[in-house]
């Protein structure tokens, strides 16, 4: 029998490799009952997961240094981890409050996030059982995929509750579709404002990887951030709650009201932790990420597997710069949002996330990852903050026989004091906020002032309506 030959690590990958990166997510997934660890282990056995070429694999090294995926077999024990009973953490006291739960989470997500490498002994991903804290913390090594990838995979080992088999198709799906076709009927006028979009945050982009940094303020990181202690706080959303908002601004989209939710919230943060009065407008600039598959959304697993696929397994995402700027005495806050629909409007009709992307691969065919990573490194340290939505579920899940009650995802320390990721799931939208503690001490005051600035927008849609 002929052996399987080993495959080259996407240029993404190797990036997600190097010591200025390397990725890790770190996905808290909670559930209603105690964890039943046999049942989850046979169910883990079966599913797609350690089917996967990339979940099978190897990190392999070559003689000129360059990474390769090795099929190996998986021993399941060396992946999933069960943690014991914290002596400290009693059953019969409060500590099985909510509240305190959801800091003994935070608290291991932050551990992890800054201390615990994947061992390059086995391939790069654990299963960490939490049954007092009824969690599990999925680590996957961001270079076996990206969010969409990773998503689309766990939404395929799960069942819905109400017991259809169709998971993760979700209405925001078919409606990009459609916008799909619709792009393809541009005018002349459209491709003009395209071009002069793309122009415009070309330039911005080479001016964040050179030399234009934003104005520190009290939220500031920098080189070197990304190896500091963290916290980490969860803001919560009622998707609900966003919709009316977002039903008060004709044309305007969730991820509209998202980035009027961190201006708001970063006006009040600073507003009040800022040594000095904070400048009216200040520009504070963040990353995102924008998935470029032809087929958007989350993906069954069948079409990620196929090689000619539209929407292929793998890291299929560029960056984008998005300024926000700070108001603090607007009496309107549904301004936040309006702002936020016009810097994104322009950046839909630009090419940047794509521009970003061929630029890295080019810089890695180039350079090679050592000088590519150090260029994204040099953009993270000129700007703020990280930021990723993803539209999760919208149905409610089980996995291995339990109901899931959220889903959390975040990632390893980067240069930013502040990483920000959510994922909506069943009516609710949850933003896993990662902080350097140094810098910001108080990430659950911050995640609360997110949490205000939806509350806000919301009674002033309200208001609106009545009037």
């Amino acid at each position: 029998m002929e052996a399987t030959r080993d495959e080259p690590v996407t240029p993404a990958g190797r990036l997600f490799l190097q010591p200025h990166f390397n990725q890790i997510i770190n996905c808290a997934i909670g559930f209603k009952e105690p964890l039943n660890t046999e049942a989850i282990k046979t169910e883990i056995s079966d599913c797609l997961m350690v089917k996967h070429p990339r979940f099978c694999s190897l990190l392999v090294l070559d003689d000129h240094g360059r990474e390769y995926w090795r099929r190996t077999q998986i021993n399941l024990d060396d992946h999933i981890i069960i943690h014991h009973k914290d002596p400290g953490f009693d059953s019969d006291s409060d500590s099985y409050s909510e509240e305190n739960i959801e800091e003994k989470i935070n608290s291991l997500l932050a551990d992890f996030a800054v201390s615990s490498p994947l061992s390059t002994d086995k391939p790069l991903w654990e299963l960490h059982l939490i049954s007092e804290l009824k969690c599990v913390i999925l680590r996957i090594h961001h270079s076996l995929g990206d969010g969409i990838s990773l998503m689309s995979m766990f939404l395929a080992s799960c069942k819905r509750l109400d017991g259809n088999n169709e998971v993760g198709f979700t209405e925001k799906n078919r409606e990009n579709r459609g916008d799909a076709k619709k792009l393809r009927k541009r005018g002349l006028l459209e491709v003009l404002k395209i071009f002069w979009w793309t122009i415009l945050s070309v330039i911005g982009f080479f001016g964040k990887s050179l030399w234009v940094s934003d104005t520190k303020t009290a939220v500031s990181g920098g080189d070197g951030v990304e190896l500091w202690p963290r916290t980490a706080a969860t803001a919560k959303f009622s998707l609900k709650d966003m919709k009316t908002v977002k039903g008060a601004i004709p044309n305007a989209t969730i991820n509209d009201v998202l980035f009027g939710i961190i201006s708001s919230g970063f006006s009040k943060y600073l507003d009040i932790r800022s040594s000095h009065a904070l400048q009216e407008g200040l520009k504070i600039t963040g990353i995102a990420m924008v998935n470029l598959r032809k087929q958007p959304g989350l993906q069954e697993m069948s079409k990620l597997m196929e090689d000619d696929s539209r929407a292929r397994w793998g890291n299929q995402f560029g960056m984008i710069l998005l300024p926000i700027y700070c108001h603090t005495k607007d009496p309107d806050p549904l301004n936040y949002v309006k702002r936020a629909k016009v810097m994104i409007d322009q950046k839909k009709q630009s090419l940047e996330a794509h521009f970003s992307y061929n630029i890295g691969n080019l810089a890695m065919s180039l350079l090679g990852p050592k000088y590519a990573s150090i260029l994204n490194h040099r953009i993270l340290c000129n700007t703020t903050f990280t930021i990723s939505n993803m539209v999760g579920p919208q149905e409610e899940l089980m996995f291995a026989g339990n109901p899931i009650t959220y889903i959390r995802p975040t990632s390893s320390s980067l240069p930013h004091a502040i990483t920000m990721h959510m994922v909506s799931y069943a009516g609710m939208a949850n933003m896993q906020i990662l902080v350097a503690k140094e810098i910001v001490p108080d990430p659950r005051f911050l995640a609360k002032c997110f949490e205000d600035g939806l509350l806000e927008m919301k009674n002033a849609a309200k208001n609106a309506v009545m009037l």
